[in-house]
C-alpha cells in the first residue's frame, strides 16, 4: 500500500476538526489538516500533523471534511481539494448538512470517480476529544468497510445506515432529540426559577427519573450558572433544525415540535445570539416570560 493509501486528511481544523485530527495522529495514522487560517494549522502540527496551507496539496485517499456546510465545502473543493482528489478516493462530510444536497454533490463527485460517504456526529467536542463520537453513516457497504478503521479511531459507536444521504437523515433525527430536550429542560429551569426552586435540588430530582438525559448531565452546570459560552451553537442548532424541516417537508413528515422549536432558535438567532451556547434558548423562554408576566 502506498503512502497516500496510508495518509488520511482532515479539511477543518475547527473545534471538531483539530481533536479528531489528533486522536488519528495518536493512534499512529498518518494524518495532514487543512484549514483556512494558519493558528489550526500551527496547533495541529504540534501533535504531529502535517499542516497543509493550499487543499491542492493534499495528498491521502480519506479526505474527512469538517466544514460547517456544504456553501463552506465548495469553495474549497474549487481551490484545488477537487483536483486533489483521485479516482476512487473517499471524501466523508462529517458536517451536518442538507441530505438533498449530500446527494446532489455525490453525483456531481462522481463524475471524476470520486467517492463521497456522509458521516454526522453526535457527542459534541467532550466526544471529538476523547474519541467517543456516534458516527451515522451514508455510503456503500464497500467504502464503509474502507474507511471502518479510521472511524473507530474516533468514534465509538459507529452505524451504516444506509446508502449516501442516510446518515444526515438519522442526524436529522438525533438533532430532533437534542433540540426538543433543550428546549424541553430550558423551559423546565424557566419555570423552577420563577416559582423560587433550588435548581441543584431540581436537577437531582430529574437526574433520578424518566426525565434524565444527557442533556442534563452535560448542560447542567450552564444552566445553574448561567454560562452560555459555546459548545454547540445557537447558530447551528437553527441550521439543523431548518434541516429537519426541509427533511420533513421531502418526505411528508408532520413534525408539530420541531416547527416550534424551530422558531425559537430563529428568534433568538435573529435577536443576534447565535454565537451563544444552544441551552441559551433559555434566555429566549425567559424573554416570552418577561413580556407575558411584566417581570
Amino acid at each position: 500500500m502506498s503512502l497516500r493509501n496510508d495518509t488520511v486528511a482532515i479539511v477543518g481544523l475547527g473545534v471538531m476538526g483539530l481533536p479528531i485530527a489528533q486522536n488519528l495522529a495518536k493512534a499512529g495514522i498518518t494524518t495532514q489538516g487543512w484549514n483556512r487560517s494558519e493558528a489550526p494549522r500551527l496547533e495541529a502540527a504540534k501533535s504531529g500533523i502535517t499542516p497543509i496551507a493550499n487543499p491542492a496539496d493534499i495528498d491521502a485517499s480519506i479526505v474527512l471534511v469538517l466544514l460547517p456546510d456544504l456553501p463552506q465545502l465548495q469553495p474549497v473543493l474549487d481551490a484545488g481539494l477537487r483536483a486533489a482528489l483521485k479516482p476512487g478516493d473517499i471524501l466523508v462530510v462529517m458536517s451536518t448538512v442538507s441530505p438533498v444536497g449530500i446527494i446532489e454533490l455525490g453525483k456531481d463527485l462522481s463524475k471524476d470517480g470520486i467517492k463521497l460517504m456522509d458521516a454526522p456526529m453526535s457527542g459534541g467536542v467532550e466526544g471529538a476529544k476523547a474519541a467517543t463520537l456516534s458516527l451515522m453513516v451514508g455510503g456503500s457497504p464497500a467504502d464503509f468497510a474502507l474507511v471502518l478503521p479510521i472511524f473507530e479511531k474516533i468514534g465509538k459507536t459507529i452505524k451504516l445506515m444506509g446508502g449516501l444521504g442516510a446518515g444526515e437523515i438519522a442526524k436529522a433525527c438525533n438533532q430532533i432529540i437534542v433540540a426538543t430536550t433543550l428546549t424541553a429542560v430550558s423551559e423546565a429551569v424557566a419555570l423552577a426559577k420563577r416559582s423560587g426552586l433550588d435548581l441543584d435540588a431540581l436537577f437531582d430530582i430529574l437526574s433520578g427519573g424518566y426525565a434524565g438525559s444527557r442533556i442534563i448531565d452535560v448542560k447542567r452546570q450552564k444552566f445553574i450558572d448561567e454560562d452560555y459560552s459555546p459548545n454547540g451553537t445557537c447558530k447551528n442548532q437553527l441550521k439543523d433544525c431548518n434541516i429537519i424541516l426541509e427533511t420533513a417537508e421531502s418526505t411528508g413528515t408532520d413534525l408539530p415540535v420541531s416547527i416550534a422549536v424551530q422558531k425559537l432558535y430563529a428568534s433568538i438567532n435573529a435577536d443576534g445570539h447565535g454565537a451563544l451556547d444552544h441551552s441559551a434558548i433559555i434566555t429566549e423562554i425567559e424573554k416570552r416570560s418577561k413580556a407575558k408576566s411584566g417581570k
